[in-house]
């Protein structure tokens, strides 16, 4: 089974490195062909310098249109091919960079805004069965925040979401951390079933300044300075300490309660 797989890695490696030397070869191609045009463009205006026209003539209406012509030709087999090499900067490149720079996923900045709110609902029905009203509401509050209706200075959404177990609370909160961030990684989830006392909110938000434990943070503070591109799921809300659901938890960011 081992050996098989080594296979398959070879073989695959083999098809690469030939697409690779093919892709080189004509990149190589299309800057020979630059270095020949801009060559012959110096060349015609040194015959212009010295008067000899035949030379001009030879290069302006001879060399030089077959170059670009030959150029042209060249450039448009280089973007069909190449698939492993390029010769310019593409968005998708400047996104990779941006994506390591501030976590957000490539293919959420490649994708259009307006396209991917629209489809909204759909994508999260692909793995919601039923909830209309819930995944209705929750698409709604982000085209709003998107569209700037909302407050900036409030949270995108605040939701309590009710309901037995197994109708599909959390992986709500997962399929909207994945259609927004790529991932359902980007949910970070807090149990508050361990913030049944009153007292434990300080540990949720971290303590006031001058406290023990001030400069540590809090569990949820900590969460989103980590990860600021993610949905937060309060799972459990209900067996938490009411000081916890009045505290302003929710005073920006993402918020999903359970």
């Amino acid at each position: 089974m081992l050996n098989e797989e080594l296979d398959d890695k070879e073989r695959q490696y083999s098809e690469l490195e030939e697409e690779w030397k093919a892709e080189k070869a004509s990149l190589s191609g299309t800057q020979t062909i630059k270095a020949e045009l801009e060559q012959a463009k110096i060349a015609i205006e040194q015959a212009r310098r010295v008067g000899d026209l035949a030379r001009m003539s030879e290069l302006q209406y001879g060399k030089i249109p077959e170059l670009e012509k030959q150029l042209e030709a060249a450039t448009q087999s280089e973007g069909k091919t190449m698939r492993l090499l390029r010769n310019k900067v593409t968005d998708a490149e400047i996104a990779e960079v941006l994506a390591r720079w501030t976590g957000i996923p490539v293919s959420r900045m490649l994708e259009g805004e307006r396209e991917k709110l629209l489809r909204m609902e759909q994508e999260l029905h692909s793995r919601v069965i039923g909830q209309n009203e819930a995944v209705e509401a929750v698409s709604n509050a982000i085209r709003r925040s998107r569209a700037g209706l909302s407050d900036p200075n409030r949270p995108i959404g605040s939701f309590l979401f009710l309901g037995p177990t197994g109708v599909g609370k959390t992986e709500l909160c997962k399929a909207l951390a994945n259609f927004m961030f790529d991932s359902d990684d980007a949910m970070v989830r807090i149990d508050m079933s361990e913030f049944m006392e009153k007292h434990s909110v300080s540990r949720l938000v971290g303590a006031p300044p001058g406290y023990v434990g001030y400069e540590e943070g809090g569990y949820l503070t900590e969460a989103v300075r980590r990860r600021p591109y993610s949905v937060i799921l309060l799972d459990e809300v209900r067996k938490s300490a009411s000081g916890c659901i009045q505290h302003s938890v929710a005073g920006a960011g993402r918020r999903s309660a359970d």
